[in-house]
């Protein structure tokens, strides 16, 4: 008789929340593809865009890479040669040795795909990583609170801008609005069991996804259940002063298609549980609360969050569109007209009042640094 087949994992976004997504699945007995963002254009990454055009920017796809990097053997050697960084002064100051190897092996290869297939072989890499899409992207934003008159929008194109501007992001869009999709990336999605998507930079590594309409449209039409990650905390720039609800409702306004399962939390960071849950199940979802952030400090901890994982795989196959498992309850798909339920008698789930649900616990990230 045949084993079962493994989970399929796919995990979207990019800088430190895909990271530390990536680091807690390899701990569980999954099968993970990365898809990762490429519209950096900071640091090395920005650089080598620079001086080699047409180049996707290496860098959060090199994390990726080594966040899936075995931990044995040689991996923890080629796993921090990649992540070295030259020194000096020279033009390789700053550069870290797995950019320059992406770079490299994508002009040896002619393909963005081999090139990273060839560099986690040399890693042991315990998954696969995979562009969004396979032609390098730019974000630009809608932004108010840049001008003398508070309400009047300026329009700033980089994600460095975006992620660093003193002013209120109010939307996001990509350049080229019609780039193509990695097709890897599409099959993937289609065939998953379980979506992740953050936690991350809200606008940059989060909605972007959303922004390309090959994806939006597979992360639309997937049969896999769909489950978002919050952040532990707001982004200065970015979503400064955002509340975890509001967080939702930007989601909703740029992808308004887009419907989910589980929206994870941790519980610390939600203080008003009521409101996160009616901005849920306007998109279809249930909230899911738990303890996963590193006791006093804004970043989490993988270990609970890879148990936490465990906890949504070891029900079986994780099912899509809302419908929960037999014990869990019947799904929530909105909040009917005229309901106002006050915050405090609103039903969110928590690992310790439900226990293991197979709509699993939140994850949180620190935000604001990026791979590069």
């Amino acid at each position: 008789m045949s084993s079962p087949r493994r989970p399929r994992v796919v995990a979207l976004g990019g800088g430190h929340g895909l990271y530390a997504m990536l680091q807690a699945l390899v701990g569980l007995d999954v099968d993970i593809t990365a898809v990762v963002t490429v519209a950096d254009d900071g640091g090395s990454s920005g650089r080598l865009r620079r001086e080699v055009p047409g180049i996707l920017p290496p860098g959060d796809l090199r994390m990726a890479l080594s966040a899936l990097s075995r931990d044995d053997g040689a991996g923890p050697l080629w796993s921090s040669t990649f992540q070295h960084r030259f020194g000096g002064q020279g033009a390789l100051a700053g550069h870290p040795v797995g950019n320059l190897l992406l770079v490299g092996l994508t002009q040896v290869t002619g393909d963005p795909v081999a090139a990273l297939d060839a560099a986690g072989d040399m890693l042991g890499a315990r998954g696969r990583v995979l562009p969004m899409s396979t032609i390098p992207l730019d974000i630009a934003a809608e932004v108010e609170g840049l001008d003398e008159d508070p309400t009047a929008l300026r329009r700033i194109r980089g994600q460095v801008a975006v992620a660093s501007t003193p002013g209120r992001v109010r939307s996001v869009s990509l350049e080229p609005a019609d780039a193509p999709a990695c097709p890897q990336a599409l099959a993937a999605i289609a065939g998953a069991d379980l979506v992740t998507l953050g936690p991350g930079s809200w606008f940059t590594s989060v909605l972007v996804h959303l922004l390309l309409p090959e994806l939006a449209a597979a992360l639309q039409s997937t049969t896999a259940h769909r489950l978002l990650a919050l952040n532990l905390v707001a982004q200065p720039g970015e979503t400064d002063g955002f509340s975890p609800e509001q967080h939702l409702d930007v989601l909703a306004a740029h992808a308004p298609g887009l419907r989910l399962d589980t929206v994870l939390a941790d519980r610390g960071a939600v203080s008003l549980p009521g409101r996160l849950s009616r901005a849920a199940e306007r998109l279809g979802a249930r909230v899911v609360l738990d303890d996963i952030a590193v006791p006093g400090e804004d970043r989490h901890d993988t270990r609970a969050l890879s148990r936490s994982l465990d906890r949504i795989l070891s029900r079986g196959p994780v099912s899509a569109s809302g419908s929960a498992p037999p014990d869990a309850g019947p799904s929530r798909p909105g909040t009917p007209p005229g309901r106002t339920p006050a915050d405090a008698g609103d039903r969110v789930r928590t690992a310790e009042t439900d226990g293991p649900t197979g709509i699993g616990p939140a994850v949180g990230v620190r935000e604001g640094a990026r791979w590069r």
